[in-house]
């Protein structure tokens, strides 16, 4: 029977509309928003009409209702292709290749795809009530995974114990596969057969950790799980020991010869390999010669190589929490490319004539040779800036000034301003945290950012805007899109509440000089953790890409990664086809350097992810010893299954479970950042300040979990803790 009510009158027409709009729409998907945008229904009477509408033609049938609020047409044919996703707790799916949805796949139905794989599965008939289901009936292509976990090794055989979240089930490993692998050790399996009706899954051991506990082992567990290397194969590194520094007098007679500039790196304390090195003389007619030199690394890795292979696939060096797993191996990365002092290097220059005011006149960009004259740390050159003395304070102060009128240039064209202390770890000798510390950009830092910044936009520049009606050649770019139109909008709502304006439409230079504005002004209020949270969430990700669409946060029209060739695969790429062209070579082929561009994006990402997640395992360290203590701390994330709490003093983040929250059933008001109580509506928001008490600390899944014990006046009032003494050496505060 049909539900379909008759249109009332004037109603018709928008109904027709309606219709029409649906035929336009073929796989894509909509939401009343998006409908009645297209249509002109602007009123709100008109819009409840619109969703009224879909709701009707969802339940005959005549749409269908693919996510809450979101539908399509039924114009899907039963047998499809997709990408199948495994869950631990048994809510798989299949996300289609034909129009990207998830459709939900039984483990019955699952012929026991793994996460990743390539499958044809058959559509189930939506029911009328009821999300459609889908079945695989072939696994057209094997997604190459591994598994960590710790052995129990039986008589004959051994399970290994996952905490995946793509699986539910241990791994059936015969002692014969075990690779040496005992009881409690950490290791790399991968899954070799899943029968039809096993229960588990056949597997053989890829590599032997060590203990599971041991920190290496987690470390390089950690690694594994994101499919990262920890190690170099044995041909790369023989092939990076056999280079040598190459500097010779033919080639120096190539190169403009800085050797005899004032020239030195600032760089963390710990560093060793030095991308950047900078340079500052004065000239005759008052200005100065500022040079920012970058290590030659593509005039020792070559393409096609061995190394150039490993590089390329690797993409990136990756920052953990007790080392630096290198994109290069380290004879090359530490050694030959490192811009040491007292040591003649070979670099790739940009230099250029400023005043003290940043002003630039003219540049040049080519190939250098140096020598280092010293090597400041941050801290060091820190102490310069704020007392005026110290070696080569003169030339570190003019840089300071420069660095501070162009940074003071880039805000008043529209600069995004995020500054965000990182978390950094005090390890003992066997790399367990005793201490938190955050790491704060300074004057010193800024420097050498500024600098690179105009060396990174003067290179994409040259390229990609040439002098004279030269066309541009292909290039590699970091862009950064434009903020999420919706979320632009969220946060837009949210500051208005508080009684700020952020401004949606206009020119880049508008949108983030008032969100720069709401930034300051809203410093030590107590909104500041939402709305900044907010602010930095509106923003895309920055990638690398043949397309130039400008850099929207740091509001370049023209930018580029030139400065970190020893640690960043783009940075070589740049360095080669800026090489070619200044040699008046042709333009590259555009489809490759976008492929290696995707590659390099999505491997940037994944060394993200193995940072956060190193950090997380030592903040979960750190806390283990600390349970039963209470924190003060900040809601940083807001889900259906609980509350993320972000601790004041030492940034360590835990979860508030729901089921935890049982004075109230709370439920998620995504489109507010809160969880609300359905009986009392006292709600608990992004942002929102509370007092936790840590109540379990888990290595193996690297998770904290906080019990509530003081909502700070946000929402229900929970048993008061006892005071204890603060220590005012330390950041926030903690009771116990």
């Amino acid at each position: 029977m049909k539900t379909t009510s008759k249109p009332k009158k004037g109603e018709a027409k928008l109904f027709e509309q309606i219709a029409q709009y649906i035929q336009q729409q073929k796989n894509n998907t909509f939401n009343y928003k998006q409908v009645s945008a297209a249509i002109g229904a602007k009123t709100g009477p008109k819009q409840r009409i619109v969703a009224m509408r879909l709701y009707e033609l969802s339940l005959d049938g005549e749409i269908v209702e693919v996510a809450p609020g979101k539908y399509k047409a039924p114009n899907r044919s039963n047998i499809m292709t997709g990408t199948f996703v495994r869950r631990s707790n048994g809510k798989n799916s299949v996300v289609t290749d034909e129009d990207g949805e998830s459709i939900f796949v039984a483990e019955r139905n699952s012929m026991h795809a793994l996460n990743g794989d390539k499958v044809r599965v058959m559509v189930s008939a939506a029911r009328r009530g009821a999300e459609p289901e889908a079945e695989v009936v072939e696994i057209l292509e094997k997604n190459d995974q591994v598994f960590i976990g710790v052995l129990t090794v039986e008589r004959g055989y051994a399970l290994l114990n996952t905490d995946s979240k793509f699986l539910a089930t241990d791994i059936f490993i015969p002692k014969e596969k075990l690779r040496g692998g005992k009881t409690g050790d950490k290791v790399v399996a991968r899954i070799t057969a899943w029968p039809e009706h096993a229960n588990m899954p056949k597997g053989e051991v890829v590599d032997v950790l060590g203990k599971n506990g041991d920190n290496n082992t987690e470390i390089h567990a950690i690694l594994a799980e994101f499919g990262l290397p920890y190690k170099y194969p044995e041909a790369v590194e023989r092939a990076a020991k056999r280079i040598g520094p190459g500097i010779t007098p033919e080639e120096i007679a190539k190169r403009e010869d800085c050797r005899e500039v004032l020239t030195f790196t600032i760089d963390p304390k710990d560093a060793k390999d030095f991308d950047d090195a900078l340079s500052i003389r004065k000239l005759a007619n008052g200005h100065y010669e500022v040079g920012v030199h970058i290590a030659d690394v593509t005039h020792y890795v070559h393409p096609d190589t061995s190394l150039d292979k490993e590089a390329q696939k690797r993409a990136t060096s990756i920052y953990l929490v007790d080392r630096v797993v290198p994109m290069l191996p380290e004879h090359l990365s530490n050694g030959v490319c490192s811009l040491r002092p007292n040591e003649e290097k070979l670099t790739f220059s940009c230099i250029f004539e400023m005043d003290e005011n940043g002003t630039v006149f003219n540049h040049r960009i080519g190939k250098t040779v140096i020598c280092s004259n010293r090597r400041f740390a941050y801290e060091e050159a820190q102490e310069i800036i704020e007392t005026g003395k110290g070696e080569y304070a003169e030339e570190i102060l003019i840089l300071d000034k420069i660095a501070k009128a162009l940074r003071a240039e880039r805000f008043k064209k529209g600069a995004m301003e995020f500054d965000r202390a990182e978390v950094k770890f005090n390890l003992d000798e066997n790399g367990k945290p005793v201490g938190v510390y955050y790491k704060v950009s300074k004057d010193a830092n800024k420097l050498v950012e500024e600098l690179m910044l105009l060396a990174n936009r003067t290179v994409a520049t040259a390229i990609g805007k040439p002098a004279g009606n030269k066309k541009p050649k292909a290039f590699v770019y970091r862009i950064h899109d434009k903020p999420d139109e919706q979320k632009l909008n969220d946060l837009a709502s949210m500051a208005s509440a508080f009684g700020y304006r952020i401004k949606t439409t206009g020119s880049p230079r508008e949108i983030n000089r008032s969100i720069n504005q709401m930034l300051k002004e809203v410093k030590g209020r107590g909104e500041e953790n939402l709305l900044s949270v907010l602010a930095l969430r509106s923003m895309a990700k920055a990638v690398y890409s043949v397309d130039n669409i400008g850099h929207y946060g740091l509001c370049f029209d023209y930018y580029t990664h030139f400065t970190s060739p020893i640690r960043r695969f783009p940075d070589m790429m740049v360095h080669r086809l800026l090489a070619k062209y200044l040699d008046g070579g042709r333009s590259a082929n555009q489809d490759k350097l976008e492929e290696q561009c995707e590659h390099s994006s999505k491997m940037e990402q994944t060394a993200i992810n193995a940072e956060r997640s190193s950090i997380k395992y030592k903040q979960v360290e750190f806390m283990q010893e600390r349970i039963g203590e209470e924190y003060a701390g900040v809601i940083s994330g807001v889900t259906e299954w609980g509350l993320y709490v972000e601790l004041t003093e030492n940034l360590c983040e835990g979860l508030i479970p729901i089921r935890d929250l049982g004075d109230d059933y709370y439920e998620l008001d995504e489109r507010n950042f809160r969880l609300i109580g359905r009986r009392t509506g006292r709600s608990f928001r992004l942002g929102d300040e509370v007092v936790v008490r840590v109540a379990r600390a888990d290595l193996q899944r690297r998770q904290l979990d906080f019990v509530l014990v003081e909502d700070k006046g946000n929402g229900l009032q929970f048993e008061q803790p006892k005071p204890r003494k603060r220590d005012h050496k330390k950041t926030g505060s903690r009771r116990k």
